[in-house]
């Protein structure tokens, strides 16, 4: 049985929902009447990616280590998602170079369409994927937070400070 957590973040409140199959989805939380979930509180299942979460907000933590159970996808998206990992804290790749790793250079669209399916934000970091040319593209939770998201982890690789 799924059930969710919420998590305060320097983007908005997180939604995070998962089950003991794992998580299942990150998405930004737009409704009124949530508040983040103290700690002690949330579910057993979602512990470690509210933990993680808060790590990667607080520049202790690049890579997320946890178990997936999306509820939703083809298997291209799939494949897609998994190859979003493969995209490096702090670097960003284009559609063209995701299609690329999954052998099928002639996917360019359908790479991108799955990319915006993508059910966990931040986690698979689909916010590192931008146009050929370099500019940034749509994301699901706002161009505003692709380019906060883009600017941390570019921030936090070289040592700087956000602010």
């Amino acid at each position: 049985m799924a059930t969710t957590a919420y998590l305060d973040s320097p983007l908005g409140l997180l939604s995070l929902t998962g089950s003991d199959a794992g998580l299942s989805a990150v998405s930004f939380h737009y409704t009124e009447g949530h508040v983040a979930t103290p700690a002690h509180v949330v579910p057993t299942c979602l512990q470690d990616g509210h933990r993680q979460l808060q790590a990667y907000f607080g520049r202790e933590l690049r890579d997320f280590d946890l178990t997936y159970a999306p509820e939703a996808g083809t298997d291209f998206q799939r494949q897609v998602w998994q190859a979003l990992g493969g995209i490096g804290y702090g670097r960003t790749a284009s559609y063209l170079d995701v299609a690329k790793l999954l052998n099928n250079p002639k996917s360019v669209r359908a790479v991108g369409a799955a990319n915006g399916q993508n059910p966990l934000a931040i986690v698979w970091p689909c916010h590192r994927v931008i146009g050929a040319d370099g500019s940034l593209t749509g994301y699901a939770g706002g161009m505003h937070r692709k380019k906060w998201l883009l600017e941390f982890e570019q921030l936090v690789r070289q040592g700087g400070l956000f602010g």
